[in-house]
């Protein structure tokens, strides 16, 4: 890690109670945490949890469980002023960049509108404001003027970001913000969030279900499975050197650009459908389709620990 951390969650949970008796644990038992300028890539299957995880941190959902401490404080317990700082710091880039902005606003207004909200620039200086904004994220300073429907997905992005960028928070969490984008325009986006976090100093919480494309923006890389962590490495290292059965099945579906090694690659395919989060197995919740599994990982929940300097993981193989 890089320095002193700016978010730790501990034990964090987010419990959706359905009625029937029925709780669905989206997010169970999370630990994680992050350096001041560091980027943490946070990914797994579809329905694993993370999206949840990342809004119950920004505290668009409240938590079932555990605490966010941001900057030394309990997120879960701010009221009042000390929660409207909180919001200023921390800010959130959404998935689907049309559903997030609002059609009926410029998007000059719209970039504008949390500068509105926390009273930091008016007239003259607001208009520079978003100016400044447009460029910084690549788009003019006559964009400001239109309409979201008017523009690319990519550049609906931009402003997303350019809202997000607006009152000069510390630290962005990024939702899956290139899973609706061309893939011509993965690459751009992930390279603006690169550029933005060197001149700004900022820290991303990045998620993501493509491994290929986190590994090329994040510091260190989380790996979720039904609502819990079960790998945690730097990049390089996650990529050199899968521990969890599920990190290397995800890894051995990235393909390779050369084809002599994809010809000669196995590929680990895993049997079953993914269990129903209403009603997970018993101990490890991916021993269902794990290819290693043994009795043990159906009579107890691994424990989530430090195998190698700076790598953890969640396996009764380690």
């Amino acid at each position: 890690m890089k320095g002193n951390p700016i978010l730790e969650v501990r034990d964090l949970q987010k419990h959706f109670h359905l009625g029937g008796g029925k709780t669905l644990k989206a997010v169970d038992k999370l630990n994680i945490s992050i350096a001041r300028g560091e980027t943490f890539g946070l990914v797994g299957e579809s329905g694993c949890g993370k999206s949840t995880a990342g809004r119950t941190i920004i505290r668009l959902y409240e938590a079932t469980g555990g605490e966010v401490l941001f900057n030394g404080e309990n997120v879960h317990k701010l009221r009042g002023n000390k929660l409207q700082e909180f919001r200023r710091h921390m800010q959130m880039v959404f998935q689907d960049p049309y559903a997030s902005l609002n059609p009926r606003m410029t998007v000059g207004n719209i970039i504008a509108e949390g500068l509105d909200i926390h009273g930091l620039a008016d007239g003259k200086q607001r208009k520079q404001r978003v100016s400044e904004l447009l460029n910084a994220v690549g788009l003019n300073e006559e964009h400001a003027s239109r309409f979201p429907h008017e523009f690319s997905g990519g550049q609906r992005q931009r402003i997303g970001i350019a809202r997000a960028l607006a009152i000069e928070p510390q630290f962005i969490i990024a939702d899956e913000p290139i899973s609706a984008l061309d893939v011509s325009v993965q690459a751009q986006v992930v390279n603006l969030f690169k550029k933005l976090q060197k001149e700004r100093g900022l820290t991303y919480l990045f998620i993501a279900h493509d491994l290929a494309m986190v590994k090329h923006i994040s510091d260190r890389i989380g790996v979720m499975y039904l609502g819990k962590l079960v790998e945690v490495t730097t990049s390089e290292e996650l990529y050199a050197n899968p521990l969890h059965p599920y990190t290397q099945s995800l890894l051995s579906a990235i393909p390779i650009p050369d084809p002599e090694v994809e010809r000669t690659r196995e590929r680990i395919i895993l049997e079953g459908e993914i269990p129903s989060p209403l009603n997970p197995p018993s101990g490890c919740p991916f021993r269902t389709r794990c290819p290693k599994a043994m009795p043990e990982c159906a009579a107890s929940m691994p424990e989530f620990k430090e195998v190698q300097p700076g790598h953890f993981t969640a396996c009764h193989l380690y």
